[in-house]
């Protein structure tokens, strides 16, 4: 075997790849309904591929809490995160996000700056109303706390940290609207960036802290209105 599939002459990872991308986008955007069974023969004759990258990429996508797998009944699409939800994860992120920041601060590096500016940057970019729009914006956005993470040198802050895939739930909510809050974001991440440059470690955790108790507002706001626009 050389490791390329016949679509296309595709490595495998390559089309893996594609095939998680193309079910992010449905999921995300809300192509795919909260709660439909994500039946793999059907996606496999839909996206052409066979079924093996559409396991792969559903496995993938359980670990961002855009798909639950059900015992005895294979994959659903999960149902959008409730205002209780959301609570949860901003709970979990300010337990773990600005203690990061404070590490990450302490072990400051100029590369390590100029990487957050970059990420920064990258969100000013223009976004519209669907996933493929706003791709960019959620990456960097990832980009920006996952680089704080890794900058920590604690490989089990880093692993608590990935283990929040559920923050792509939150991207779920500007479907069909496109970003809402990307001014608040670049002036929150900002923050963080000048207690780096400052190397002042509890200003960091601090910034950290208000960064991701006004996402939990904002992602609040914007629950209760599609709730309220629903029904």
């Amino acid at each position: 075997m050389n490791g390329t599939s016949a679509r296309g002459g595709f490595t495998r990872q390559v089309l893996a790849d594609h095939v998680y991308d193309e079910l992010m986008g449905s999921l995300v955007d809300g192509r795919l309904e909260a709660g439909a069974p994500l039946n793999i023969d059907a996606l496999s004759r839909e996206l052409e591929v066979s079924q093996t990258p559409i396991r792969e990429a559903l496995a993938r996508l359980e670990a961002t809490g855009l798909v639950r797998r059900l015992a005895l009944k294979g994959y659903r699409v999960a149902p959008l995160f409730t205002p209780e939800d959301l609570a949860h994860l901003t709970d979990a992120r300010l337990l773990i996000e600005p203690e990061n920041a404070f590490l990450a601060c302490q072990r400051m590096t100029d590369a390590l700056v100029a990487e957050l500016r970059r990420s920064i940057d990258d969100l000013r970019e223009p976004t519209g109303p669907s996933f493929a729009d706003f791709r960019a914006y959620w990456e960097a956005d990832e980009r920006f706390h996952g680089l704080i993470a890794e900058a920590t040198g604690n490989p089990f802050l880093l692993a608590a940290y990935r283990s929040l895939g559920g923050q792509v739930q939150r991207f779920r909510l500007f479907a069909g609207l496109g970003v809402t809050d990307a001014e608040h974001a670049i002036a929150e991440h900002t923050a963080v960036l000048d207690a780096f440059v400052a190397r002042d470690p509890v200003a960091a955790r601090a910034a950290m802290a208000a960064h991701i108790g006004a996402v939990r507002l904002r992602s609040m706001q914007e629950t209760r209105e599609r709730e309220g626009a629903d029904d």
